[in-house]
């Protein structure tokens, strides 16, 4: 989903998931408005983010840093910190010190890294061959860190704070595992939210939509089988190139066809592979692909209508097809009127003027869809100031927006 992205999942997530290369029209004038931690905390969540920064670790691998979490909340004095949930996720509990009541929110932060060759050069780059936080999933982890160590030692609020430290965004599913696992029934999280940090946005500023902002993601493999032989003598041949080309033509016209013209799609064949000789028509080609919904039912259309083409298309010239179509993450749907609370959070923060409440969705996908589709609440995006792109090779957190977070 993102340029130079060197995923387990290539149609997973994350902002698993963002290929967003160009600013979002955000207004610049944010402003923070007297609402920023002190500068020891500061610096100790820089510290945090530097450190996971430097030990990257994947999918639901992620034992140090869980451990290491854990560590840093127990230490902040939390009601509760338990570990294991969804296999290697963290959730720490903080009780509000004011009026009784019964609201329990969870606050989401993503712990997982890509496996990319870092190319920033800093002092704290990655240690591990292979592996970055190219996502900022360092920097969310130090966010929700330093808001937590700031509830457990103030208390100055009512109801429950539940923060959950997310494995495997990237591909992994984490969040729905992190559900089957009983996250909500076991904390009783009534409401949900997130951030995510967004390149090509200045530093102190937000977007959101009260909808949806982000799309499905599903993959799929189709095998066409035909019959290999000499490349001098064609004709005794089922050619499954030819019929791997028209089948990418006619997959073209599903989005431009098939599908609402205002509901929108993305249908790309991301990958060709057939045959190695210069002189051999091969046996069989693959074609490896994704696709991009918004709506459920342009998302049960499309399935349908590629394994329909590649069938139809393939047994008209004598070959034959195996397909294996594969759905990854919902769209995430924020709630309306969660939307308005995270928006209006923001606002206190930076300023009206530099939250954007109606955005545009984009055609990246998250995996806390799993967990807007079980419990109400929202999503939003964060500037992360004029930085590379998410997912590239010299993408870093920026740090200036850690307090912001």
């Amino acid at each position: 989903m993102t340029p130079a992205r060197l995923h387990p999942d290539p149609t997973q997530s994350t902002l698993g998931a963002f290929d967003v290369q160009s600013p979002l029209p955000l207004p610049p004038q944010a402003r923070i408005a007297g609402m920023m931690p002190d500068k020891d905390l500061i610096t100790a969540a820089t510290a945090w983010r530097r450190d996971f920064h430097r030990y990257p670790e994947l999918l639901f691998d992620v034992d140090r840093t869980a451990a290491r979490v854990a560590d840093l909340l127990r230490s902040f004095g939390c009601d509760e910190v338990a570990t294991g949930i969804g296999r290697s996720g963290v959730v720490a509990v903080i009780r509000g010190g004011t009026a009784p009541a019964s609201r329990t929110i969870g606050i989401r932060a993503d712990m997982d890294a890509l496996p990319i060759f870092e190319a920033t050069g800093l002092p704290y780059a990655s240690t591990a061959h292979g592996r970055m936080h190219a996502c900022g999933h360092d920097g969310h982890m130090a966010i929700l860190l330093g808001a937590v160590k700031h509830l457990a030692s103030t208390r100055a609020f009512s109801g429950t704070v539940v923060a959950i430290f997310q494995p495997a965004e990237e591909g992994g599913g984490g969040a729905k595992v992190m559900l089957e696992d009983g996250l909500f029934e076991r904390f009783g999280i009534e409401e949900v939210y997130a951030l995510h940090n967004m390149p090509g946005m200045e530093v102190g500023t937000f977007a959101l939509s009260g909808g949806v902002m982000l799309a499905a993601s599903d993959r799929f493999d189709i095998k066409i089988l035909g019959k290999g032989g000499h490349a001098a003598r064609p004709h005794e041949t089922i050619d499954p190139i030819s019929v791997a080309n028209h089948v990418v033509s006619a997959l073209q016209t599903i989005v431009s066809r098939s599908v609402d013209p205002i509901d929108p799609v993305v249908l790309s064949v991301t990958s060709i592979h057939a045959g190695d000789a210069y002189n051999v028509i091969p046996s069989e080609v693959v074609l490896k692909g994704t696709v991009r919904t918004l709506s459920e039912s342009s998302r049960d259309k499309v399935e349908s209508r590629v394994g329909a083409m590649a069938t139809c298309i393939a047994e008209a010239f004598g070959a034959s097809v195996k397909l294996e179509y594969r759905r990854g993450y919902p769209p995430t749907v924020n709630h309306p009127a969660h939307a308005r609370i995270l928006g209006d959070a923001a606002a206190r923060v930076a300023g009206d003027a530099a939250v954007q409440r109606d955005i545009a969705p984009i055609m990246a996908a998250e995996d806390f869809s799993y967990m807007l589709k079980a419990c109400p609440g929202a999503f939003i995006f964060m500037g992360n100031g004029m930085t590379a792109a998410l997912h590239h090779p010299e993408y870093d957190f920026n740090d200036n927006a850690l307090p912001i977070g």
